[in-house]
This record gives structure tokens, sequence and C-alpha cells, in this order.
């Protein structure tokens, strides 16, 4: 299928063939007829995109102060690496579209394959021919709706909201600044619902199409003198700012044009410096409108379905869907006139030349339009060759083709010798097909079982969200195929047996979890030195893991949280210094304060030759702050291993320090030489008692926090 896309490195806007996507549970498969490029949105994003780095960075201080930080951990090479790679990244462009629905995934009850949609949602309603959209963010159409008008049931919802916000009353005097597409649709909406509209605007054409649908409107200039004309002298009881300009005038037109309390909305994005003495004269509220309405940025809400209770919240995003969806219905608003060009989906490129001015020509609504029907969707895209294949090496498959699949595995793979870099799989299509291309696969798909069926593949690298892990690794190895699984293996004790249970069948692969630290370096340097020890040792891993929003989807029960998702990382590594896996667990969190989510936790682990290891994985630090930083005792020996940068070592007085350079190698491109080395001799890369016993460590690590502290026996 064809899908726009953008490369945020050199800001080129390109119509890209990639494979279709697949439902997953709880989204629908659409076929879209239309979809909407958005003038505000879209149009500073493909600006952003084309701004040099040093213009990227003068506009978006708060990234370079990130890309800073984590120059300061992880060292300059390493943060450019990253900082390009993510740079380099496709991002998909739209979220209003419209079309069929072709096939459901699991739980889509009440929608039927054939019905037709308004689709929303930025990275799901996107310009492609085939869109995978939550059943939140689907709307169903009436017939008498066309697709056309359907595709501009998201931006309706935006100006929706913003009217919601102003709470208006029947016969309220509703002022409108800004009559660009969002500021027209507001006006229509107020006066749906009653109100006496009144609208304004720098473009005299602008304004005069607002009169044709019945609405008073003026120029910038007469803005004052007309709107205290229109409300007798005593003001607006609202104004809602439609403007898109970096000017801070519409926030003072507001305040000059306002009644006393009124209320002043800001859905456009304009310069939001509030003049002090007429909004507190006069007392106004100021309201910043957030997108669709309640539901936006919520997860729960948008990919998992969760509807709130209309009892407690009336207007969700979904909601206001099907308000538009209504107003378009019954003809109370109009969207047709506002439609100034159409391009097929292959000339996107004029769209954004249009949308950005370069083309010189006036606009308001602008759509891409998509074929319906002709041709038989693209399901695989391959790619020519550039190097023969590996025969006795490992004929990769990958699943997941996420941010850390192209920042860091995949460029570490590329430095490895004996792999054969196969098919690549991710749902949408989209990422697949970047990375096949960028990294040399024969092929990108969106279906796992393309690749996991595929007879040429004998390893499946498995990069997906973790609650997919268990499935994937057991249909991996009963496919016979060799399996790397990022951490964690399992996100439930019930996932971990299945896999045990797998794992003593006949003819499965090998198995490997992405467990990188124990291979870097620096930690090969440290069991080293501590090889051949007549003693326990102590080992204490402090992890300045940083915060993360509680809406990330590592937040997320169902893909096992923080601890189980990354903490497996580390008590791995105090199993490879120590030789096994632990007996006995002791953990405790701090309070979460409404702020954390059980991500600030001192686990304290013993082992079977007495041992003890304490992994303190805490997201309250500064990231700025180096992240990890190992200390061990033993025998008369101490090391401090700091960051994967440097390793200490001291023993009789006699200090070593290794420091082998500006990159910090935290051990991903010898983990994958060590996949090779162990396929090409048959042999485990890591004890799978190590990889069963990490995974029964963390699930009794919660046990223990759910104990208040107790001892679990593992």
């Amino acid at each position: 299928m064809k899908q726009v896309l953008q490369n945020m490195r050199d800001g080129k806007t390109t119509v890209t063939d990639v494979p279709i996507p697949t439902p997953q549970s709880g989204q629908a498969l659409v076929q879209v007829a239309a979809s909407l490029v958005s003038a505000g949105t879209e149009r500073m994003l493909v600006e952003f995109g084309e701004k040099s780095l040093v213009g990227k960075a003068r506009s978006r201080p708060d990234l370079v102060r990130q890309v800073m930080d984590k120059m300061r951990r992880e060292g300059i090479i390493a943060t450019l690496e990253a900082t390009f790679n993510r740079l380099d990244s496709p991002m998909s462009l739209g979220y209003s579209s419209a079309g069929t629905i072709l096939a459901l995934g699991d739980g889509m009850e009440g929608f039927t394959i054939g019905q037709r949609v308004a689709c929303a949602g930025g990275g799901y309603a996107v310009h492609a021919e085939y869109n995978l959209v939550p059943r939140s963010l689907l709307t169903p159409l009436p017939d008498s709706v066309d697709f056309e008008s359907a595709a501009f049931t998201t931006l309706g919802a935006i100006a929706l909201h913003g009217f919601r916000l102003a709470e208006p009353q029947v016969n309220e005097r509703v002022a409108v600044i800004g009559l660009g597409l969002l500021g027209l649709l507001t006006i229509q909406i107020a006066a749906a619902a009653g109100c006496r509209v009144f609208g304004i605007d720098t473009n005299p054409e602008r304004v005069e199409l607002a009169k044709k649908f019945g609405i008073s409107a003026v120029a910038r200039p007469d803005a004052v003198n007309a709107g205290l004309a229109f409300t007798t002298n005593h003001g607006f009881d609202s104004v809602i700012i439609c403007a898109d300009t970096g000017s801070n005038d519409p926030v003072e037109l507001a305040g000059a044009i306002a009644r006393d309390k009124a209320r002043v909305v800001a859905t456009g994005a304009v310069g939001l410096t509030i003049p002090r003495k007429v909004y507190f004269e006069k007392e106004l509220t100021f309201v910043n409108s957030r997108s669709y309405g309640p539901g936006r940025y919520d997860p729960s809400y948008e990919e998992k379905g969760r509807d709130y209770p209309i009892g407690f919240v009336r207007w969700t995003e979904g909601r206001n869907f099907q308000t538009i969806v209504d107003l378009l219905e019954s003809g109370k608003l109009l969207v047709q006139p506002l439609i100034t060009q159409r391009y097929p989906i292959e000339q996107a490129a004029e769209a954004y030349e249009v949308i950005t001015g370069k083309s010189k020509l006036s606009f308001l609504g602008v759509l891409l339009k998509y074929p319906q029907g002709q041709t038989e969707p693209t399901r695989v895209i391959h790619f020519p060759r550039t190097s023969p294949a590996a025969p006795a090496g490992v004929q990769l498959g990958m699943l997941g083709a996420g941010l850390f699949a192209n920042a860091t595995l995949l460029p570490a793979i590329k430095k490895v010798s004996g792999f054969d870099l196969l098919g690549i799989a991710s749902a949408s299509g989209m990422h697949a097909q970047h990375s096949a291309k960028k990294f040399g696969f024969a092929y990108a798909c969106s279906e796992d079982r393309q690749v996991i069926e595929d007879p040429q593949i004998n390893t499946i690298a498995i990069l997906t969200r973790h609650n997919t892990h268990a499935d994937l690794v057991i249909q991996a190895l009963q496919a016979g195929k060799h399996v790397f699984v990022e951490k964690p293996l399992a996100v439930t004790p019930d996932q971990l047996e299945r896999i045990i249970t797998q794992l003593s069948q006949p003819n499965n692969g090998l198995l490997m979890v992405g467990f990188n630290r124990r291979f870097a370096p620096l930690a090969q340097a440290l069991k080293k030195f501590l090889a051949n020890r007549a003693e326990p040792l102590h080992a204490h891993y402090r992890v300045n893991a940083g915060y993360i929003p509680l809406n990330h989807w590592t937040h997320d029960p169902e893909q096992g949280g923080r601890i189980i998702g990354e903490g497996c990382h580390f008590v791995d590594f105090l199993s490879m210094l120590a030789g096994s896996t632990p007996v006995t667990v002791s953990a405790q969190a701090l309070p979460d304060k409404g702020k954390y989510n059980q991500d600030n936790v001192s686990m304290t682990y013993t082992f079977s030759d007495g041992s003890i290891g304490v992994v303190d994985y805490l997201a309250s630090g500064d990231k700025s702050f180096g992240k990890e930083r190992v200390e061990v005792f033993c025998g008369g020996r101490v090391a401090v291993l700091d960051d994967y940068r440097s390793l200490e070592m001291v023993e009789n007085g006699n200090r070593k320090l290794i420091k082998p350079g500006f990159k910090q190698d935290k051990g991903h491109q010898a983990e994958m030489q060590v996949l090779v080395n162990s396929l090409q001799t048959g042999t485990a890369p890591i004890p799978y008692e190590d990889l069963v016993g990490v995974s029964r460590a963390m699930f009794s690590a919660q046990e223990s926090m759910r104990s208040d502290g107790a001892r679990i026996k593992i």
C-alpha cells in the first residue's frame, strides 16, 4: 500500500510502498477513501523536519537538554548515533480519515466488516491506503455522510471540544478569532448550538466565506468597534481563538472584546502572553484547549477501548466524534464548501507544498483521495539483496522494528559477520519497511507468522512489546527456530511455565534472552577479576533509571511494569558474577505518592554460596547523572564498574583502571557474536536455568514487595 511518510532528519515527505498492516486485538483495518491534511499540526511537523540541525535545536531547546543529558551519561559517540537514528526514523503524517472496515481484530464487537467509519488519531488515521484504528477512535457513518465530509470528523471534534470548554449558553454571544479551517468549523458549531456568533480574521476572503454561512464577520481592524456594537457594548460571553500565529495579538484582542468574567479559549496555536491589566480587571478565565476531548492522551481509553462512564464524563473524544457526524448528517455542519484542493495519494507531496505556502496557492481544506478496491493490497515488500546469503550462519527473521531495533540492535548486528537478514515484521508495516530498506533485509511484512513460518529463516529475533514475548517464543520454538528474545522472557509466572514446558519438547532450537550487559567487555573483565574467589561476594547494582510518566506503556500492568521489564537485566548481571541464580529475595518500594508506579525499589538477593546482591532501581533521580554503577567487594578485592565506561579494580593496594574510550559499550555487539558462535556449536548462549531463575527471581521480588519486604524463597 502507499503511505505518506516524513523523514525528520532531512524533512523529505514521500509516498512510500509499505506492507498492508495487520489488525491486532481491539483494532480494525480500514480501507481509506479520503483523509484531511492538517494545515496546523502537519504543517508544523513538516516545517520542523525541513529545518537544519541547528534550526531544530533552536526550535526545540527541551530536546537539546535531553541530548546533552544523554551525552553526559553515555558519551558523545553513542549520543550522536542514537540521535541520528531517531531522526532517521520515518514519521507517519495525518490524523483524520474515513473509509470502510476490511478486517477486525479480537474484541471488536459492535463493528462489522464492510461498515463505513470515520477514523481519528495520530499514528492511526494516517495518510495511507489502509489504516489500523482502535475501536475508541472509530465512528460509524450513516450512508448520507460522504467520505470526503467524514474526513473532517477529527478536526471537527477539535473545534467542538474548544467550543465546549467555553461553556456557552443558548443565545450567548460568541466571538471566534481566526477563520481558517478550524475557525470556520467552530462558527458553524456555535451557530448550531443556538449562539449568536461573530467572526474575525485578517483575510477578507475568509471573512466573506463566514458571511456565506450566515455569520456576522469582520476584518481585524474593525474587530473591536464592530464587536462592541454586536454585543450592545457588553462584550462577548466567550471568545474562542482559532488563529494560527506566533503573535500575541489574538490573546490581546480577546481580552479587549470579552465581557466582564468571560471565558477565553485558545484552540489554535498562538502567542500566550496574557496581558495582565485587561484580564485582571475583567477577571477573565483563560483555557488552553487540548485536542479532541477527554480520553485524548489516555492509552487505556484510546488503545484499550475503556470508555468513561457517561454520567461522569459526558463528552469524551469518542462522543465528540459522534456529535460531529450527527451534525454532518443533519446538514448543520457544512464542510464541502471548505474543500479547496483534492489530490490523489500519489501526489501527496503537492498537498504539502500547498499547506507550507511553497506553491503560493490559497487553501482551506486539502484532501487526499485513495483508490477503492482496484488492486490487491501489498502484504510483503521485497528488496534486492546487496550481499550473498551466509548459508552457515544466522538466517535471521525479526519481529518488531521499533527504536531499539533500529538504534541499537540492528547496528550491532551489522558489525558482526555471520548474519543473513531475511525478513522483518511490524504490525504497522511502516517501520518494517524502513528497517528492511535501511539494514538490508530481503523483505518486510506486517504478519509475524510470515517470518516465523519462512523455511529459509533459522533464527527469530523478538523485539515486540513485553507481553507478546512468551507467545512468540513458543510459536518460534514450535516451528523449530532458534530464538533471540529481548528481555523480559515472560511477564507472568504462567507464561514462564508454558515456555519451560515447550523447552522440554524435542526439536526446539536454542533460546537466548537479550541480557547484553553480561557480555559487555568491562563486565567480562570484572568477571575475570573475581575468578577463583574463595569467599562469597557482595555486589551492589545502583540504577538511576529516571522518571517515566505514568501513562507510558512500560507502566501498563499487562506489560509487566518496569521492574519486570528492565530490572531483570541487573539481576542477571548479579547472577553472572555470583555464578548461580538467586535463592531468596527481599524487596521493598518507596511510596509512590501518585507520581511513581513501584519503580523506586530496593531488592536484596542471596545466592547458594552465601553471596549477596543488591539492586537499587530508582526512578526519582536526575537523568543527567550516570545511569548504572556496580560495586563489588570480595576476598580483599574491590571493583567499581561505572556506567560501562570505566572499570576500577583494587587488590593488595594496587589500582587498575580500564577506560576504553569515549563510547559506552553495554555489550550488544558482543552479545550478537555470542549468538552466532552458539548456533555454530549448538550450545545455549546462557544456561536455561539462568534464564528461568532470573525470571522467577523477578516474580518473587514482586511477591516480596506485596508482602512488605518479606523474604521469599525463589
